[in-house]
């Protein structure tokens, strides 16, 4: 396994952290969809009983309303998810940054040639 470096994982946690958000609020997005299209069905089982059709039929639209509404509510807290998700990326930056911004710096202004060359274990606290 190759050894990861401080740049690359401040990269990497800073593009899951992104990634996660816009897919949260692209699943936001779509419960936001699927809840309109509830209230649209549900107007519809109201003008269609209206127009005199059949209860069973009014009630089977009023129950796919229903179950749109659910389907929005679960798309949603799948969505809330995905920012509990995105907190902890940031967290896990945050802490790469409080644990390793103060080694980072010191070996950026180290005048000692060739310092990314030193093996690692040189670098840890005892």
């Amino acid at each position: 396994m190759a050894d990861l470096t401080y740049r690359q994982l401040r990269t990497a946690v800073a593009e899951l952290e992104q990634s996660v958000t816009r897919s949260a609020d692209a699943i936001r997005a779509k419960a936001q969809w699927i809840d309109e299209e509830a209230q649209d069905t549900s107007q519809v089982a109201e003008m269609i009983a209206t127009k005199s059709v059949d209860r069973n039929t009014v009630g089977e639209t009023h129950a796919l309303a229903r179950i749109m509404r659910g389907l929005s509510d679960a798309v949603i807290a799948y969505a809330s998810a995905g920012d509990t998700t995105a907190k902890a990326a940031q967290a896990v930056g945050d802490q790469a940054r409080l644990t390793h911004d103060g080694i980072n710096e010191q070996v950026s202004r180290s005048s000692v040639d060739r310092i990314h060359d030193v093996h690692r274990d040189w670098f840890e606290q005892e």
